[in-house]
């Protein structure tokens, strides 16, 4: 029966599995480079920079890790550029902004003679050696350099431009007090603008008005009769009264005072009585009204007083 049945000895076992040459990996080696990402690897390139190979280095790397790595590269070569750009930039605006040279022109065009440039020229330099950094156009103070400009050469009233010439070659044009009165007195020659500045380089035609010194005061006290303060009044009387349609053709200082001053005013018959000690534009100001009564009652005195305020005397 077949339950009792010997097994055949003669059947055969399973085998083992059969191996074949072509399963025998071999080593990569520097001609078979497509074998160093075999089967069942994932990576498909290496980030490492540190091979001893360059040309391996660039093929073992991704696409991906290539393109990164360049616009890494391109980054850092636009920084460096970014930066020299910068830097050739700032020293061509040094370059341009730097003063080395002073050249002087002036904006007035009524002038009676030329300016004498050398003369400014060599104060805005002692200026710029003082302050180097205004040297740099850009941080010039021009309001400081005029009132420079102004304290050791007093008929310059304004700076109007600053602008480049040539390369290191700043241009200063500059705008001079224009006289109103003049004062000759121990042979020297002073005059004072609108605004009541006293100065002695004129570059104007000599103004009309005329300061006549009675006060009887020795030479050798001139420098107080001819002090800024005592010329700064005369200017604005002179001004003001313009501004108000009258036309001052002499100063006269009277005998024994240096305070005091007499105003000759052009087709009007009465002098007026000032005084230095009250402000210019009251004593203008009741000078004006009192001429106006006057006129309207067609008196003609030989003076008017307006030294005192609030008043005005006749005779």
């Amino acid at each position: 029966m077949g339950l009792f049945t010997k097994k055949n000895s003669h059947v055969a076992e399973p085998g083992r599995r059969r191996t074949q040459s072509s399963d025998v990996r071999p080593s990569p080696d520097a001609s078979n480079r497509h074998y160093v990402f075999a089967r069942n690897r994932t990576l498909t390139g290496s980030t490492s920079n540190s091979l001893s190979d360059a040309s391996r280095q660039s093929d073992l790397r991704s696409p991906r890790t290539h393109a990164h790595h360049l616009a890494l590269q391109r980054r850092k070569i636009g920084v460096v550029l970014l930066v020299v750009v910068a830097i050739v930039a700032f020293l061509a605006i040094l370059v341009f902004q730097f003063t080395s040279r002073v050249t002087i022109s002036t904006s007035d065009t009524s002038l009676s003679k030329n300016i004498d440039g050398e003369r400014y020229v060599k104060a805005i330099n002692e200026y710029l050696v003082g302050h180097p950094i205004s040297r740099l156009r850009f941080a010039l103070d021009q309001n400081d350099l005029k009132n420079y400009l102004a304290s050791v050469l007093p008929e310059v009233a304004d700076i109007t431009a600053v602008s480049m010439g040539s390369i290191g070659e700043t241009n200063i044009t500059l705008s001079m007090r224009r006289p109103v009165a003049g004062w000759t007195i121990n042979s020297k020659q002073y005059f004072v603008d609108a605004n009541g500045i006293a100065f002695e380089q004129n570059y104007f035609t000599n103004p009309p008005v005329e300061i006549i010194d009675n006060s009887g005061v020795a030479l050798q006290q001139g420098a107080t009769v001819a002090s800024n303060r005592f010329l700064g009044f005369v200017g604005r009387v002179v001004a003001l009264s313009k501004e108000r349609g009258y036309s001052v053709v002499q100063a006269i200082i009277p005998t024994d005072t240096t305070r005091q001053l007499e105003v000759i005013i052009k087709d009007v018959v009465p002098r007026v009585k000032l005084s230095s000690d009250r402000g210019a534009g009251e004593q203008v100001e009741d000078m004006s009204r009192a001429l106006i009564y006057l006129a309207a009652r067609g008196q003609n005195p030989g003076y008017i007083d307006v030294r005192v305020s609030g008043k005005a005397f006749y005779k």
